[in-house]
């Protein structure tokens, strides 16, 4: 996806993300998040915002806090979240091509990195705030939910923080049944971390798939959701949720 694309998503996303919150209101609790209510997800999600764009906007290159979030409830909290939103799809749009700053997952750029992070950032939180408020969640578009688990098979779970092991090699794959041939990724599964190929890759067969459609399988690896179809050895889809929280 360009990063057009990915900030089209972020600018909508956000914006269904403060409606959401706003009508569950702030002491709703989140479905999605158990030991979170609606004001603890707009102070974390406008925080990430406002330190995302914070790297892109003043070319930071090593990593930086979170930062406080405010004392802040109610309409004035969402108030706060959206200028916290709208600030970061701004500093995006506006920001160069080639800005330099700190990216913690492999990237064509930074802001592609950023672009896309928080494209996906938004989103999965928008289905939390969503889930606090009930009723049907707003829909995921088929390429961008295959987006997102490529960022998160091949970014997040690439990375030596990710507790997805197993004792001996196993083979995971991970299948988007509406989103094209390419929509397949092969997991290396060992005691080091995952290592993820596009495709079925050459280490064998898979002893376990994981598929579904694009938006639900994205869901249910981000753990928002129930895997749509498992064959094999359940083992596998048992310890991927039960370990791979980010």
């Amino acid at each position: 996806m360009e990063i057009s694309e990915h900030l089209e998503v972020l600018d909508a996303e956000g914006k269904l993300l403060a409606r959401a919150a706003e009508a569950a209101g702030p002491e709703a609790k989140v479905a999605t998040c158990p030991d979170w209510a609606v004001r603890d997800l707009l102070k974390h999600t406008g925080a990430v915002h406002r330190w995302a764009a914070s790297y892109v906007a003043e070319g930071h290159e090593d990593p930086l806090p979170l930062g406080d979030t405010p004392d802040l409830d109610g309409a004035e909290l969402v108030d706060w979240y959206r200028q916290a939103h709208g600030g970061l799809v701004a500093t995006l749009r506006a920001a160069a091509p080639d800005v330099r700053c700190w990216a913690f997952l492999p990237a064509p750029s930074p802001l592609e990195f950023w672009a896309r992070r928080q494209a996906h950032e938004t989103t999965i939180h928008r289905v939390d705030a969503e889930s606090a408020r009930g009723g049907a969640p707003s829909p995921i578009g088929t390429e961008f939910a295959a987006d997102g688990i490529d960022e998160l098979l091949r970014g997040f779970h690439a990375r030596s923080r990710s507790r997805v092991r197993t004792q001996e090699p196993r083979i995971l794959r991970v299948r988007a049944t509406d989103a094209g041939a390419d929509a397949l990724w092969t997991v290396h599964l060992s005691q080091e971390p995952p290592v993820t190929v596009r495709g079925e890759g050459d280490g064998g067969p898979a002893e376990c798939e994981l598929s579904g459609p694009a938006e639900h399988l994205y869901l249910a690896l981000w753990n928002r959701g129930a895997i749509p179809h498992v064959t094999g050895d359940t083992t596998l889809s048992a310890l991927w949720s039960e370990t791979s929280g980010v």
